[in-house]
């Protein structure tokens, strides 16, 4: 990975956020950031990328952004605005019950992205592009839609922000509240985005699951929620498997191969108790709380398995036909077809599998594995090629094609 490309991927919504923490205007930082990358693709080599990528790439935003605001300025014959108010202005934070004051750029930006005059799949889909910096071919994958229709969503919720006039400010108390579930399904796309990545070279990103997972917690420190309550369980169950994920080799290592000795087991056990603490009390308060309890219930049972023969995929199967009930989708759908073919028997699974739709390479993956369990060795090798041919993630693709590989020639 390149200086830039890593700056890119890591920095990015801290870039935005810092400079949008100066200039108050979205339209105008994204476009110099984004003129900024393109001026480096074509300069930097290994022979003359600067010792600071990252503060490289704000000064020359920077720069763009002082240059539009001067000529905005002559445009409106008004002398050149060169000194910004927000570079003089107290950084504003939220005092929490501990007394501490959260001052945090990302979560600014989130609740920005989150604001009421913004449809909830817009805002979370304009956080993932701005925040995380997510590419917008993924964020269409998460949220199962063309990136045609993806990239037009996010076009119209950056212009709602500026012509709102929308703040980028930490709110009020009630406000933060009527954000929570926003903020909540955000970090939750973003989660899932870092833990299966949709394309690239990477089967895991961690830094942005745990960076997802951080504002999730930042989040529930500034408002009570068992919605982020149960969905901080959730993220720390998964991600406490982050190291066993990924062979020496970068190769894919399936949960019933991994090493549990490599798991974060002070981190599931955490987990464990607030899950403990959530059973014991009052039933959660949304459907969206209640989904993510359900899969925290799910992501408990493997993580309490000393041995994935332990795993009691009966009562997993069961999990996924609740969450079904309260959250129907193709992709439930789908997961519950594994737990059942655990269960019962990959045909049972293959029912369940019977008239689903859904769009990328998981559908035809776990189809494709199912056939290979019940015999149909053709009908699998047909099905793990189609997948093949939808899937945009490397090491996720070669694992694929191993498989298919293990089932003989045509």
């Amino acid at each position: 990975m390149t200086p830039l490309e890593r700056v890119v991927r890591e920095e990015w919504g801290r870039l935005v956020a810092l400079l949008l923490a100066q200039f108050r205007r979205l339209d105008l930082v994204e476009d110099a950031l984004g003129e900024a990358v393109a001026t480096a693709q074509a300069t930097w080599t290994a022979a003359n990328t600067p010792d600071n990528p990252t503060g490289w790439l704000v000064t020359a935003a920077r720069r763009r952004i002082l240059d539009r605001l001067r000529a905005e300025a002559m445009a409106a014959r008004k002398e050149p605005l060169l000194t910004v108010e927000a570079e003089r202005r107290p950084r504003e934070g939220v005092m929490v019950d501990d007394g501490s004051v959260v001052d945090d750029d990302l979560l600014r930006l989130v609740l920005m992205c989150a604001h009421p005059a913004l449809p909830p799949e817009g805002a979370s889909a304009l956080s993932l592009r701005l925040v995380m910096g997510i590419s917008t071919p993924d964020i269409a994958r998460l949220f199962l839609v063309p990136e045609a229709t993806m990239a037009a969503r996010i076009t119209r919720a950056k212009k709602k922000v500026v012509a709102a006039g929308i703040p980028f400010a930490i709110p009020g108390t009630d406000a933060i509240g009527e954000r929570l579930d926003v903020v909540a399904h955000t970090a939750y796309l973003a989660f899932t985005a870092g833990y299966a990545p949709g394309s690239g070279p990477d089967l895991l990103r961690a830094e942005l699951a745990g960076e997802a997972l951080r504002l999730a917690r930042v989040a529930r420190s500034l408002h009570g929620s068992d919605t982020l309550d149960l969905l901080i369980v959730l993220m720390a169950l998964q991600h406490s498997r982050r190291d066993a994920r990924v062979g020496p080799d970068g190769a894919l290592v399936l949960l019933a191969d991994q090493d549990r000795d490599r798991w974060h087991h002070d981190e599931i056990a955490e987990a464990l108790r607030l899950l403990g603490e959530s059973e014991r009390g009052p039933a959660p308060s949304s459907p969206l709380a209640a989904s993510y309890r359900l899969q925290a219930l799910i992501a408990a049972e493997h993580a309490t398995a000393p041995r994935p023969e332990d795993t009691r995929w009966d009562r997993i199967a069961d999990l996924y036909a609740g969450l079904e009930r309260l959250t129907p989708s193709p992709a439930v759908r789908v997961a519950r077809a594994v737990a059942v073919a655990e269960a019962d028997g990959p045909r049972q699974g293959l029912a369940l599998l019977d008239g689903v739709e859904m769009a990328g390479h998981r559908l035809p993956a776990v189809r494709g594995e199912l056939l290979a369990r019940a015999g149909d060795v053709e009908a699998a090798r047909a099905s793990l090629s189609e997948s093949i041919a939808l899937c945009d993630n490397e090491i996720e693709r070669r694992h694929l094609e191993s498989r298919r590989d293990a089932l003989g020639p045509a």
